[in-house]
């Protein structure tokens, strides 16, 4: 074919008016009224203040909340008496005039628990103290630690 030879597409001889598409039906026909975009403004809205909602929640409980004691409890030696005890030196640090309840564990050369003590240390007016416990062991320990402290 040349390119003086061109393809002609037949156009209708009439188009009639009343087939014409108006511009607001097509925006209803792709989703584009004014009713959708009123909706999607609500989510958004919606979205945004709940999303700050939590925000502010997590802040508030993670961030502001300073009324929670922290206790620290730190090994300073261990000393093996026997088959059947050792002798762990820790310090306490917490908050003046609380009582705290600390664990303290022997441990044999494998790792496992071979002794096991509960203390109850008394309030007092310091907030840090060096404490020194004997725990029974069932077996010779080679270490002695503290393995957990909590507020009483």
């Amino acid at each position: 074919m040349s390119r003086d030879e061109e393809i002609e597409t037949p156009v209708p001889a009439y188009i009639d008016p009343d087939d014409r598409i108006e511009p607001a039906e097509i925006a209803a026909r792709y989703g584009r009224t004014r009713s959708r975009r009123v909706r999607g403004r609500v989510f958004a809205i919606g979205g945004t203040i709940a999303a700050l909602v939590v925000a502010g929640t997590w802040v508030v409980w993670a961030g502001l909340d300073g009324d929670s004691a922290t206790i620290q409890a730190t090994d300073t030696g261990h000393e093996v008496i026997d088959d059947t005890a050792v002798t762990v030196d820790w310090n306490l640090s917490a908050p003046a005039g609380a009582s705290v309840r600390c664990a303290i564990q022997a441990m044999n050369a494998d790792f496992r628990t071979v002794g096991w003590k509960v203390v109850d240390v008394p309030p007092s007016d310091t907030a840090i103290r060096p404490l020194s416990d004997t725990v029974r062991t069932t077996e010779l320990a080679t270490t002695g630690l503290i393995s957990s402290c909590w507020l009483t």
